[in-house]
């Protein structure tokens, strides 16, 4: 069985996360609701999950806050969210009307607040896809076999919270090496990326920290071709079954303060986001599609199948 931390992300049933191995974030989501309603003035608050480096993406929100002021007639302020636990507990606690999750934070944010709906996603969302990565001397190749050699090696997940870079991973790991969980199947408990998102995992990688490292493909592929430590001392060895990612969730307050209708005219405003924009840029996507809170059931399946979420 996964070793557990369970930490709190329900509101009247407790839904519980499991932060497998060492490394990982251990702190608990502090998740009491509020209305969105109690916020001075009449701004619209988005926030992100930190999957990249910071000062990066709030200078990329920024500008994604700026294209929805103009589309949405109302003021939108992008919010910093210091980890993935964090951007769950201020959607929870009302603090922020829309957030772009991962797959995994979006359903636990979405169990948290009732009524909540995943309203947008990438066009590449529906089929995404994780990457392991070897520092170029451990001698490991590309395969389209899993790489049973890693068991041997220093391998790190990114943020306990990441779909991509952490439940993905895990669930492959476990279902090439007849369930173990990777605590138990690695030869030295794996570690966790506690800042800087997929960034600091390929970073980790290539500065020979650890062996091996699971991340999602997009960062990874745009690492490669802008920083050339990545690209010359890192290597792709294995890539991931699709599955569902990230999302736009939006909190039901939301309607509330903004009028009826409000999700429905922001879920319309970034699907309608033009190519090349920055709006686009700040979500590394280059067009947005609808979603919706089934697209992701199978997220929500594999993390309770893996221990990471418990009903």
């Amino acid at each position: 069985m996964l070793k557990s931390l369970l930490f709190r992300v329900g509101l009247a049933a407790v839904t519980a996360m499991a932060l497998v191995g060492c490394g990982g974030d251990p702190s608990a989501p502090d998740i009491s609701v509020s209305s969105l309603d109690d916020l001075p003035g009449a701004t619209f608050y988005l926030s992100a999950i930190p999957d990249e480096k910071i000062t990066d993406q709030k200078t990329k929100f920024d500008k994604l806050a700026e294209y929805l002021s103009g589309e949405l007639g109302v003021t939108t302020e992008f919010v910093f969210s210091k980890d993935y636990s964090d951007a769950v507990t201020k959607f929870a606690n009302g603090e922020v009307h829309l957030v772009w999750f991962g797959g995994l934070s979006g359903v636990q944010a979405r169990i948290a607040v009732e009524g909540a709906e995943a309203i947008a996603q990438g066009k590449a969302d529906p089929q995404y896809k994780s990457y392991f990565i070897a520092n170029t001397s451990t001698g490991l190749k590309e395969s389209v076999e899993f790489p049973a050699a890693i068991k041997e090696m220093k391998f790190t997940f990114g943020s306990a919270g990441s779909t991509s870079g952490r439940l993905m991973p895990t669930y492959y790991i476990m279902q090439n090496n007849g369930g173990a969980a990777p605590d138990d199947w690695f030869a030295s408990p794996p570690g966790y990326q506690i800042s800087g998102g997929h960034v600091a995992t390929a970073n980790a990688v290539a500065d020979g920290t650890y062996q091996i490292g699971a991340l999602n493909y997009k960062t990874y592929d745009s690492l490669v071709e802008s920083d050339p430590k990545i690209a010359e001392n890192t290597v792709k060895i294995w890539t991931t079954p699709f599955y569902a990612d990230y999302n736009f969730t939006i909190h039901p307050d939301a309607s509330t303060a903004f009028g009826e209708g409000f999700a429905k005219k922001v879920q319309v405003a970034l699907i309608a986001a033009p190519a090349g924009s920055d709006a686009l840029k700040a979500i590394n996507r280059e067009s947005i599609i609808a979603a919706k809170n089934a697209d992701f059931d199978g997220i929500k399946a594999t993390a309770i199948e893996v221990g990471l979420i418990e009903e």
